[in-house]
């Protein structure tokens, strides 16, 4: 048996609202009364897969959308925020917080909407990096979580190549929109942090771009 003692655990801080700031990319604590049009308009784009595999959406008109994002901006767990792109000043998607669990030091990233305009760019990856970052390094969490349909090969693409391990499947989890879902379970805990810090450090730096704004090397390549 091992019962790996925490003498000197407490309990860590809820994240609050206030936004991140990055490079490429902005994080704002979700208003709908600020970004309902951006969104409205970059959620629903030219990418009918978007809301597959998310417990909510498509939203046929405006109304039940502007609900959601009500409803979004008033939770504290889930904890939403907004995308907005650097350069344009748009916001282009949604992610948040989940999961809190601060006597464990453990939360998850999820709720994850890019529209298209920002999917596979490098403020995609700055949004989670932003998170994760805010998570392990000014809160003091341990285990930073990111779950999905089993079925979903995009998030579990996106899982892998941002460094979260995979530990196993939890079989007929979930009833979402009247379907099985068999959830796939990936983390980070804090003793793999380091390195998959520095290697987002690394893939996100300004010489790891050419000047069409190209990747240079891949983040497993530099994690690895």
């Amino acid at each position: 048996m091992n019962l790996q003692a925490l003498p000197n655990w407490q309990p860590r801080p809820c994240p609050v609202r206030e936004p991140l700031e990055g490079r490429f990319v902005r994080l704002e604590p979700l208003d709908p009364a600020k970004h309902g049009d951006d969104l409205w308009l970059a959620l629903q784009g030219p990418d009918p897969a978007l809301w597959d595999y998310l417990g909510y959406g498509p939203f046929a008109n405006r109304e039940p959308f502007d609900a959601w994002l009500a409803s979004n901006a008033a939770s504290a767990d889930p904890l939403f925020f907004t995308v907005i792109d650097r350069a344009s000043g748009r916001a282009l998607g949604v992610l948040s917080y989940l999961r809190i669990a601060p006597k464990d030091g453990c939360i998850e990233i999820g709720h994850i909407a890019f529209g298209k305009a920002m999917q596979r760019t490098p403020g995609s990856t700055e949004a989670v990096w932003l998170l994760a970052r805010h998570a392990f390094d000014d809160l003091g969490y341990r285990r930073l979580e990111w779950k999905c349909n089993a079925e979903n090969a995009r998030s579990i693409r996106a899982a892998e190549r941002l460094g979260f391990t995979h530990e196993g499947l939890f079989r007929q989890h979930m009833v979402i929109k009247g379907h099985n879902r068999d959830t796939a379970w990936f983390a980070i805990i804090d003793g793999e942090w380091p390195a998959r810090r520095e290697a987002f450090e690394r893939w996100l730096a300004v010489d790891n771009f050419d000047g069409e704004g190209n990747q240079k090397r891949r983040l497993e390549e530099l994690r690895g």
